[in-house]
């Protein structure tokens, strides 16, 4: 067969060979299978990010309903955090009531009294449990660390801001300073102080 044959306009027309047509047919199997392969690959990333996706929006919720739970848990923490400290209390308040109950029935002071002390040695036992201590003041040297001075008191007993008298008790919390212990400290009579303060200048001034 002619490769080329004459129409009757005039035109030329070229016919494919066998080998060439062969050659269509396999270039075109090769596209489609590329085609193909590319699909499935595209179909499996998809259904990845589709996992991904949904993996992720699980991880959101869980990480939500985590946050919520803590949140409870650290507010019912906050509300709840004095119950045990509250509950060890509570028999100080039986103690206390008892006294009272028992005093008004003896109709002397006596019982009352050894009540309360009772009541308070309970009370301050609860606090030790808890790393509550009280800070010594009277007879030692002021301490601006742990003595809050409210008052200065002449005194020849004792030595210049020596605490002679304390008002209430100051409490450490472990070793954090709940509150200061609150003092009066001494300090020389006027006349001894004036004696003092004499004596000094009239050194002062032989000196110079």
């Amino acid at each position: 067969m002619d490769e080329k044959n004459k129409k009757g306009n005039g035109e030329t027309s070229f016919k494919e060979t066998p080998e060439e047509s062969s050659e269509q047919e396999v270039g075109g199997k090769d596209i489609a299978a590329e085609l193909e392969q590319l699909r499935q690959q595209l179909e499996a990333k998809e259904r990845e990010a589709r996992e991904h996706y949904d993996r992720f929006l699980r991880q959101v919720a869980e990480l939500e309903n985590f946050k919520k739970r803590m949140a409870r848990e650290k507010g019912e923490a906050i509300r709840y955090a004095n119950e045990n400290i509250i509950k060890d209390l509570l028999p100080v308040l039986d103690n206390l009531e008892r006294a009272v109950d028992h005093a008004k029935g003896e109709g002397n002071g006596k019982s009352l009294l050894e009540g309360v002390e009772m009541v308070f040695k309970v009370f301050l036992d609860i606090l030790n449990k808890y790393g509550v201590t009280q800070i010594s003041a009277k007879g030692e040297s002021f301490d601006p660390e742990r003595h809050e001075a409210i008052a200065q008191v002449e005194s020849e007993e004792h030595e210049p801001n020596t605490v002679v008298e304390e008002h209430h008790k100051g409490y450490y919390l472990l070793d954090r300073l709940l509150r200061p212990a609150l003092v009066s400290v001494a300090k020389p009579p006027e006349a001894k102080e004036k004696k003092r303060e004499d004596g000094e200048v009239e050194k002062r001034g032989r000196d110079d």
